[in-house]
């Protein structure tokens, strides 16, 4: 081998682009002024400056920055949560008018200290955004809300347009990977979203590299 072949340490696709155009400013400008938080910034999500400053969107995070759960995968701290804001859900559906939105993603932080999981602040922000934006849809990445009925039924009430909770990881890695969740708990909640709404698109995701076998994922997405 030539000792002259330049050796990179990771490919160029590899690297994040900084875009600090008038796209990301206005929305990171607008968001702080707003006091909304994004799972962009909140999980150091390293497409932020492709979808801020390209495509001028945003996933919001609502109930705040602090998650009652600790998932080994998730740079979201943990610990105890600021009281709900009741004026997050309308603030969240201006902002998403103000982005010029079309379809609009909101996930939440786990807030098991909530009887309702926080289900009550996710189908107000949901009816905000309907209200705000008449012609937009709204995907909800929902936690699993412990798997109360009565909390998922409060949340697919609000009628989004997709219902999301990420499964993460299969059935053996779960206990190591994902925090005070269940398996099972989470298909039932999946189950149980589509049963209440069948018109609801219900979909989820699994990462893949953290010592999971190629069998492992097939029965997983027969699980599914």
């Amino acid at each position: 081998m030539s000792e002259n072949i330049p050796v990179r340490r990771l490919p160029d696709w590899f690297h994040v682009r900084l875009n600090t155009n008038k796209n990301f400013t206005d929305i990171n400008s607008m968001l702080g002024d707003r006091r909304l938080n994004t799972v962009c910034r909140e999980a150091r999500c390293p497409n932020l400056h492709e979808c801020w400053g390209t495509h001028r969107t945003a996933t919001f995070m609502i109930l705040g920055d602090t998650c009652t759960r600790g998932c080994r995968f998730c740079s979201v701290k943990t610990g105890l949560p600021a009281p709900p804001d009741p004026g997050e859900p309308m603030e969240v559906a201006r902002s998403a008018r103000d982005m010029g939105a079309r379809h609009v993603v909101v996930t939440m932080v786990d807030r098991d200290d909530l009887p309702d999981g926080g289900a009550w602040y996710l189908a107000e922000t949901v009816r905000a955004i309907h209200e705000t934006l008449p012609d937009g849809t709204v995907e909800v990445l929902s936690s699993d809300l412990m798997g109360v009925r009565e909390s998922i039924e409060t949340l697919m009430e609000s009628r989004p347009e997709i219902i999301s909770h990420n499964l993460e990881t299969v059935r053996s890695l779960t206990p190591r990977i994902r925090s005070r969740s269940d398996y099972d708990r989470s298909l039932g909640f999946l189950s149980l979203a589509g049963e209440i709404d069948p018109d609801t698109v219900v979909k989820s995701s699994l990462m893949l590299g953290l010592g999971e076998t190629r069998e492992e994922i097939l029965e997983t997405m027969d699980d599914l």
